[in-house]
């Protein structure tokens, strides 16, 4: 059995959603593994919700989420914020502008 280093579970580059830390080799973040944990989800669930994600990959995704709580937090008001303004415009009829 190969031994993970856990400080290449999470990578955070400009080109992938926005450079918002996220699990390597995915597109999940760790704004969305918390988001999932708000809603009171276990790890082991997160990771049968989402299941390409290994168990230790949900745990790194908390994990850095525990050490950089203002961060990720800002990233899921960010989240929250663009999604709110994406329902009122496509509420209005109008869609996604150019």
């Amino acid at each position: 059995m190969a031994i993970a280093d856990i400080g290449a579970l999470i990578v955070s580059t400009p080109e992938v959603r926005s450079g918002r830390p996220r699990i390597a080799g995915t597109g999940v973040t760790v704004a969305r593994v918390v988001s999932w944990y708000k809603l009171g989800l276990s790890p082991e669930e997160i990771a049968d919700e989402i299941g390409h994600l290994t168990l230790a990959q949900v745990y790194a995704a908390l994990t850095y989420y525990h050490s950089n709580r203002n961060q990720i937090e800002a990233d899921i008001v960010d989240d929250d914020s663009e999604g709110a303004r994406l329902e009122q415009q496509l509420g209005n009829g109008a869609g996604p502008q150019s």
